[in-house]
């Protein structure tokens, strides 16, 4: 990768920072909070912060039904489930292992794509990192072992990063490209927003214990993690290119894995770190292009999230 302008390294170790350490976030909140409590704080606290900026340079939300009915659905898989799952998931998980769980939403993508017939591009070093990063993962939930992470927790995790790759997939078929990224992003947490509530009564209505530690923690979440590094994110696309500005992924699982070692105590495990390499090995062989191909503009949305 070559960083061309002013500043933007410091914005890809910023946004790194944000959603890196949106487990560790979960992690605290859930000390006060229910795992729905906290989607629906950030989900809140993001589009709030987005409308308002949007509004701020003079953007409105879509009116389009079609648009709203698309975005509805990319908010289930692209917020509400995911971000309820990796809550629900840490519950019983370390932060930093939802961290490099999360990093296997590009695999999913392109096994969505292949399974579908979306993906065209079928080298073999793309199909090799598609074996290799879930060879990864297997290694990191070590069912063969007593001491391994195949709980229901990190299953959680696994299927919250499948989810994204579901809302991902679907946004760049559908609206990606007809309104401005503001917009969409703003809409898309409205909608979140409101799709969330209707989960409360499920999973929303426990006690809360509302200390500083968990609210502070799911507002810098909601704030930080789910609105401002939207904005972030756009202006790196803006500034190097969509494929230049992915590359912030690759830093997110080892952000989330130092700090819940950091800040929670967490176990460095050696099994752990040696998957989440492997993991990441296989990410970077499945975004490999072959010379003579066109690239196409990346139409994914910001909603990523972490």
């Amino acid at each position: 990768m070559v960083v061309n302008r002013p500043g933007t390294l410091v914005r890809m170790g910023v946004l790194a920072l944000f959603w890196g350490s949106s487990f560790l976030w979960i992690k605290i909140a859930l000390t006060g909070l229910s795992p729905v409590q906290i989607a629906l704080a950030r989900t809140v606290l993001g589009a709030a912060v987005l409308v308002v900026l949007a509004y701020a340079q003079g953007e409105r939300l879509p009116r389009a039904r079609k648009v709203w009915g698309h975005l509805a659905f990319a908010a289930v898989f692209g917020n509400v489930i995911p971000f309820v799952l990796f809550a629900l998931g840490e519950e019983t998980v370390d932060s930093g292992v939802a961290g490099v769980l999360n990093a296997t939403t590009p695999l999913w993508m392109l096994a969505i794509g292949l399974a579908l017939g979306f993906e065209r591009q079928r080298n073999a070093a793309r199909l090799v990192g598609l074996v290799l990063g879930f060879a990864g993962t297997l290694l990191i939930f070590a069912p063969w072992q007593q001491a391994g992470l195949a709980s229901w927790g990190a299953l959680a995790c696994l299927a919250a990063a499948a989810s994204y790759a579901v809302a991902y997939t679907y946004i760049g078929r559908t609206v990606a490209g007809s309104a401005s990224a503001f917009q969409l992003s703003s809409t898309q947490l409205v909608a979140a927003s409101g799709l969330t509530l209707l989960v409360v009564p499920v999973g929303g209505l426990e006690p809360m214990h509302l200390g500083w530690q968990p609210l502070v923690a799911v507002a810098i979440l909601g704030v930080f993690g789910t609105g401002l590094a939207f904005v972030i994110n756009y202006r790196l696309i803006a500034d190097e290119g969509p494929t230049n500005a992915s590359t912030v992924g690759y830093l997110l699982p080892v952000v989330s894995v130092l700090l819940g070692a950091a800040f929670l105590g967490e176990d460095l495990n050696l099994r752990v770190v040696a998957g989440m390499v492997v993991v990441l090995v296989g990410v970077a062989l499945t975004r490999r292009q072959p010379a003579t191909a066109i690239i196409p503009v990346d139409r994914e949305p910001a909603t990523t999230l972490k």
